[in-house]
């Protein structure tokens, strides 16, 4: 039988705009997902390097004799690629899935046009605009997931978790790359890369967590439109 979804909180309205029609978000899923895998293969790359490179300014503290200016030549340009293909990598992710998560918008607002506290146009210049971008985007993918909802997927534990590891890897990321662009020093160096290398960590985990959430999002709503209107 379908399920209504639960009424929205006090305070909330239907932002005014065009008909809202229900759109399958199944193919930009995949594509955010392939993305995502990319993302992390592309992190694991920087990670291998950064160790590499982690072990060689050591060995250069140890004894600075011990590694040439070849080495240090080699991999400062590996280093550098890799950082170019995370960077290419997750500009193509980021475009995707703004797509996709427009489009779960939409969706939900024909599920549900009552949960939605910003009008569809947030669901793209949310993860835009600075500081806003903070939590625009977890407060409307709050709505699209109540809007699209049912009994067994009420808890929003999931969608939490990727939030919260997404903001720490954007803070935890920023502090780590101007740490690396200020380091002058080998022993500034060497703890700049473990920084790096942190980081790298954590948008893996983000990447995984961010893959379930699209995975889960995108089968709620597909799941949900094919039960028809809620009676």
């Amino acid at each position: 039988m379908p399920v209504a979804p639960l009424p929205p909180p006090s305070g909330w309205s239907v932002p005014p705009g065009p008909r809202a029609v229900l759109r399958s978000p199944l193919g930009l899923s995949k594509a955010v997902m392939v993305l995502l895998g990319l993302v992390i293969g592309a992190d694991l790359f920087a990670l291998w390097q950064g160790r590499h490179s982690y072990e060689l300014v050591r060995r250069l503290i140890r004894n600075f004799g011990s590694v040439s200016s070849r080495e240090i030549g080699q991999a400062d340009a590996l280093y550098e690629a890799s950082g170019t293909v995370q960077l290419a990598t997750t500009v193509a992710t980021a475009v995707v899935f703004v797509v996709w998560f427009h489009r779960t918008r939409v969706n939900a607002e024909v599920f549900a046009p009552e949960y939605h506290r910003r009008k569809r146009g947030w669901a793209i210049w949310g993860w835009i605009v600075p500081v806003v971008n903070l939590w625009f985007p977890r407060q409307i993918a709050t709505d699209i997931w109540n809007a699209s909802a049912d009994d067994k997927s009420r808890s929003r534990g999931l969608l939490n978790s990727w939030w919260a590891l997404w903001i720490v890897n954007l803070v935890f990321g920023r502090l780590a790359g101007q740490r690396f662009a200020r380091a002058a020093e080998p022993e500034e160096i060497k703890g700049a890369i473990a920084g790096l290398m942190a980081s790298d960590v954590f948008n893996i985990m983000a990447a995984v967590l961010a893959i379930f959430f699209v995975r889960r999002l995108t089968r709620m709503q597909h799941e949900k439109a094919l039960r028809g209107p809620a009676l």
